[in-house]
């Protein structure tokens, strides 16, 4: 089986918006995030392709759930995954892209050969969205998203073939989109459709826009700024982000302090969204092991996700 496209880039990353224009395409078939497909995914020496599915977390995966995917009976391992992607390919034949945000060596472990999509954002905007969907309460913690995905992706890259990624900037898609998704469609071997572009008709998404570039010049305090920088100019540098200024790195008592900031914003967030009662109860039945109880509190908060999450 020829195996589909991966696209992986940082949570905020702009990856949703970049998929929306794919599926757009009459010849391209991305049905979303399908982390679950790999997060499940444990080795096992007892079986014989050497890996099995956690089929319990999966079955509990908010993202599985409304997946519509089906788990066939006596299937396990590479021979479920490979099921699954049969599936998605049943739903619409053209090529199948498929979005991640982790787990990149494993995919590529158990789809050798697959062509990459890197989705990369500047980190500085990646941490101001991740306070606005509540993941983070300052910038300094916000990019941990980032700093996650990146330090994978580097580990992975340098046992990929010539020619089988290709690097795409948030900043670019968004200033010049047929210009990238041209040279997109010529990596995955189709025509450009001006279809691409319409992405936003049908969608909750709005067409794109260049004030979105660079958010963190106009919404984020200098220091802020300079305590992200602290944690990835490095990184920055290497992937063509230049940094601001000289980076701030916080002693002992500010870092407690950020600390303190980063989870009563993530939990005034969580209370809003879930109620008092369930973020409780949630955290209650986790600490003291209550597995059935605390799956059910999960089942609930993800009915909110789904309502709230594009």
């Amino acid at each position: 089986m020829k195996p589909p496209v991966l696209v992986f880039g940082a949570l905020r990353s702009g990856t949703t918006v970049f998929r929306l224009m794919l599926n757009a395409h009459p010849l391209l078939n991305n049905p979303g995030e399908v982390d679950f497909l790999f997060d499940c995914l444990r080795r096992d020496p007892g079986r014989a392709d050497g890996w099995r599915y956690d089929l319990k977390a999966l079955s509990e995966n908010r993202i599985f759930r409304a997946s519509g995917l089906r788990i066939p009976p006596g299937r396990d391992g590479l021979d479920l995954l490979a099921d699954f992607l049969t599936q998605y390919r049943e739903r619409n034949p053209a090529c199948l892209t498929l979005n991640i945000h982790r787990n990149i060596d494993r995919a590529l472990e158990v789809l050798p050969g697959a062509p990459v999509i890197h989705v990369l954002r500047d980190p500085r905007d990646v941490a101001r969205s991740c306070i606005g969907m509540g993941w983070a309460g300052t910038l300094f913690h916000g990019v941990q998203q980032w700093i996650f995905t990146e330090t994978e992706w580097d580990e992975a890259r340098a046992r990929l073939a010539d020619g089988q990624a290709l690097e795409l900037t948030y900043e670019a898609l968004i200033a010049d989109t047929p210009g990238c998704l041209g040279r997109i469609c010529d990596f995955l071997g189709v025509d450009f459709d001006e279809a691409m572009l319409s992405y936003h008709k049908d969608t909750t998404y709005g067409a794109p826009d260049p004030a979105l570039i660079a958010q963190w010049k106009r919404k984020s305090s200098p220091h802020e700024v300079a305590l992200v920088e602290g944690r990835v100019a490095a990184m920055m540098r290497a992937r063509g982000y230049e940094p601001a200024g000289a980076p701030h790195y916080p002693g002992m008592f500010e870092k407690a302090g950020l600390m303190l900031r980063n989870r009563a914003h993530t939990w005034r967030v969580a209370i809003g969204r879930y109620g008092f009662a369930l973020f409780a109860l949630e955290k209650l039945t986790r600490r003291l092991g209550l597995g059935r109880l605390h799956s059910r509190c999960r089942a609930r908060m993800h009915q909110h996700d789904i309502a709230i999450l594009k």
